[in-house]
């Protein structure tokens, strides 16, 4: 096409909408938007982030909506809190008021400098104890009910939050006693059960699972290397006579599949429709299942 026609074409296609023909649509990404920021406690010495997304039209003065509140992953030495952004904002869509928080986390170089360095993972949890705690504590002016409270995460993340509800012990002496880190379901992403965490028995995972703990829903690929730890702790659950934890897999996916492309719409389908069950959100879905077919087996 010669100079002049091409800037001819390109033109027209900005005057009705269309992308020129060298640009990819589905290569545009728009960025997730952060939730309303607040400091929820200071530790090692530097304040640690909560974002907050509140259903439309909320009236935290007049409303009690069930709280979620999800973790990042990261190897419980990395992550931000970008990973759950697309998932808060479809949930506050859907009427809960949302949260996804950081916790303070050993690099890799300090891992190898504790003492112990099994321990590294107990400083995650205790702020995830404190999280949970702080949206309790401010359920008030956030509008939320703090006997309706859900948890969960990806990854390490659902590790984190694992812990941070079942084991009793791990917790920040400046958190307020009065208030507990229970809540009424879980949403697990791919969580980050190791059977190494058996040389430490404040992060193992195995040794607070009960057969009356919350229900809970938890998302894997068949392929993901983490399964092994969850079928472990899935059988425990199992044994123990636990019939509130689902389990859903995709079939050929890896780790962090949940995140991706067509399965994050279907993990978040799945969810939601889990939390229906649970009493703890109203009708179907927002979001359209993709037209590729991707779907989850027991």
């Amino acid at each position: 096409m010669k100079p002049l026609a091409l800037l001819i074409a390109l033109s027209l296609l900005s005057i009705v909408g269309l992308p020129a023909a060298d640009v990819k649509p589905e290569k545009i990404k728009v960025k997730d938007t952060p939730g309303k920021s607040y400091v929820y406690k200071t530790s090692a010495g530097k304040p640690r982030q909560m974002e907050i997304y509140f259903p439309p039209n909320h009236d935290s003065l007049k409303a009690k909506v069930p709280g979620l509140i999800l973790f990042h992953g990261g190897g419980w030495t990395g992550g931000s809190l970008s990973q759950f952004r697309t998932a808060c904002a479809y949930f506050a869509s859907r009427g809960l008021v949302c949260a996804t928080a950081e916790y303070q986390m050993h690099s890799k170089a300090d891992v190898a400098k504790l003492p112990n360095p099994k321990t590294h993972k107990r400083v995650c949890i205790t702020d995830a104890k404190s999280a949970i705690r702080w949206f309790k504590q401010k359920a008030p002016e956030l509008g939320i009910d703090p006997q309706r409270i859900i948890t969960g995460g990806g990854s390490a993340g659902g590790h984190i939050s694992a812990l941070a509800t079942l084991n009793p012990g791990l917790n920040d002496p400046a958190d307020p006693k009065d208030i507990d880190t229970s809540v009424v379901a879980y949403v697990w992403f791919n969580p980050a059960f190791s059977p190494d965490d058996a040389q430490d028995a404040e992060v193992d995972v195995l040794r607070y699972l009960n057969k009356d703990m919350a229900p809970a829903i938890a998302f894997f690929g068949t392929q993901d290397p983490w399964k092994k730890g969850w079928d472990t702790a899935y059988a425990k659950l199992q044994s123990l006579g636990n019939t509130t934890t689902d389990q859903q897999l995709a079939e050929g996916a890896t780790h962090s599949f949940f995140n991706k492309g067509p399965w994050q719409t279907v993990t978040l389908i799945a969810a939601d429709r889990f939390l229906v069950q649970q009493g703890l959100l109203q009708g179907e879905p927002t979001k359209a299942p993709p037209v590729t077919g991707e779907k989850l087996v027991k």
